[in-house]
């Protein structure tokens, strides 16, 4: 660059060629010139004033903003944005997520709504299961309403009002529990009791005055036949699933102390033969809800003609005439005896039900069993036997067909049998009284949950028919008449 006078005013063509870079050249004493290439790239014109400092080198000062391309801090940008795109879709699929489960979760609220409104207004009753199925539902739901809380921030007004809702309806769960606190009995003899006084208000309109009797006691058999049995009340599925269709369950009526309760189930494996598992409880409750269950095994009953009397099992022994005696305590075998004339191996069992040559009951008296023999040409065979030898006190022979009865059992000393009226409907139609040796015929036709009845097991503690159902346990309340 060629040197200027300081007093000449000069024009200072600046060029951005390119970023941070000026390029700049002379042509004569007034004026500067940019190069071709320069020209080329032209973008920005100014004019500038310059001095001549002490070495003749002109100088000028100009300002330019930073023409830099920021690429680190697009980056950076970029970067910033993409983790946010992936947050904000990792929040979008929760939201999603707890959508879906807020939807499924607000209709079992619904659900639960309903149950509760059916257990407040109906004189159904409930028993602990029951509540404890619904408790563990209420549980789950306040899991999620717990999780959805800690992981959505703000505008969580809906989630706030489930989880009150759930723990309202927790707390009326609790209440309907206490309150409902396993009353079958109690609701029903109430419903009998006020049938009874409408019964009493209607034969007062016809001019008869019945006297009322009071109802009979446990363990004693002063009093008729039976004369009512009520609707079945279903407790639950047997233990080891739906594919157990056979069986038989029950209570024993005098377990030995210090024992007060005793509830057995005892299956047969799914061939509908073999009896190999059993289990006991030693309360209602732990029966209820699968809680401490003493489950052993035996090699082999067959049959559902089971009983547990006295903490024993009487069973038929696999493929023999023979009677087996267990203690459920020990699963120990006492003692084996052969029935006499007793006829095995599926000769003459019940309608609908194989395998059930033996069905053992327990009355007030003591121990039966329900058989036939060959002499009898199937007809039912009834026998009291010793509990303790297992040796045959007396017998009675009836002329009731076995094949034709679809199960019996015995009351105070009288057997009562049963036969299918329809695939929802028995009908308890004969008994025998092997106190007088006489038969009659009876016309109770009672509901049944499924199709087949396998195992009726009569308790003279409670008056209860403790019946197997298709693989479900199902109890009724047997009324005698005065």
């Amino acid at each position: 660059m060629s040197p200027l006078s300081p007093s000449m005013g000069f024009l200072l063509l600046l060029v951005l060629w390119s970023p941070g870079v000026i390029q700049a050249t002379t042509t004569g004493p007034d004026v500067l010139q940019p190069t071709e290439s320069v020209l080329r790239k032209e973008t920005l014109f100014a004019n500038v004033n310059g001095v001549v400092n002490s070495e003749g080198v002109c100088q000028c000062s100009v300002y330019l903003p930073d023409p830099v391309f920021p690429v680190e801090k697009v980056e950076y940008l970029q970067n910033t944005a993409l983790s946010i795109n992936v947050t904000l879709e990792a929040e979008v699929s929760k939201i999603r997520e707890y959508s879906k489960k807020i939807e499924s979760y607000e209709s079992r609220i619904l659900n639960l709504t309903h149950r509760l409104q059916v257990m407040e207004q109906t004189s159904v009753s409930y028993n602990e299961l029951d509540f404890e199925l619904i408790k563990v539902e209420i549980k789950e739901m306040e899991a999620l309403v717990l999780q959805l809380k800690s992981t959505v921030t703000g505008g969580n007004e809906i989630i706030e009002l489930l989880y009150t809702e759930i723990q309202n309806i927790s707390v009326e769960i609790n209440k309907l529990e206490r309150f409902d606190k396993n009353n079958v009995i109690a609701i029903r003899r109430e419903i009998a009791a006020l049938k009874q006084r409408i019964k009493q208000c209607e034969e007062q309109n016809t001019g008869v005055r019945p006297t009322a009797l009071p109802p009979p006691e446990y363990g004693l058999c002063n009093h008729g036949p039976i004369s009512n049995i009520s609707k079945p009340f279903v407790i639950q599925l047997n233990w080891r699933g739906f594919g157990f269709l056979y069986g038989s369950w029950g209570k024993d009526p005098s377990p030995r102390p210090p024992k007060n309760e005793l509830y057995w189930v005892a299956p047969l494996n799914t061939d509908a033969r073999y009896l190999e598992y059993y289990r006991t409880y030693q309360n209602y409750d732990d029966f209820l809800l699968f809680k401490n269950p003493k489950e052993q095994r035996i090699l082999y009953g067959q049959g559902s003609g089971t009983v547990v009397f006295n903490n024993c099992m009487y069973y038929n022994c696999h493929a023999s005439g023979d009677i087996c005696k267990i203690d459920v305590d020990t699963n120990t075998l006492i003692i084996r005896k052969t029935l006499p004339g007793a006829v095995f191996n599926n000769r003459f069992s019940y309608a609908g039900v194989n395998w059930q040559d033996f069905d053992f009951a327990v009355d007030e008296s003591g121990l039966w069993v329900i058989y036939s023999t060959e002499a009898s040409t199937g007809n039912i065979v009834i026998s009291k036997l010793n509990e303790t030898t297992l040796t045959v006190e007396n017998t009675w022979q009836t002329k009731q067909y076995k094949p034709a009865v679809s199960n019996a059992f015995i009351a105070c000393g009288v057997l009562y049998a049963t036969r299918t009226v329809s695939t929802r409907k028995e009908e308890l139609f004969y008994m025998f009284d092997t106190k007088t040796g006489t038969e009659s015929r009876l016309n109770l036709v009672f509901d049944k949950m499924l199709e087949t009845i396998q195992s009726i097991q009569y308790n003279p503690s409670d008056h209860k028919l403790y019946v197997y159902n298709d693989g479900y346990e199902v109890t009724y309340d047997a009324t005698f008449s005065s």
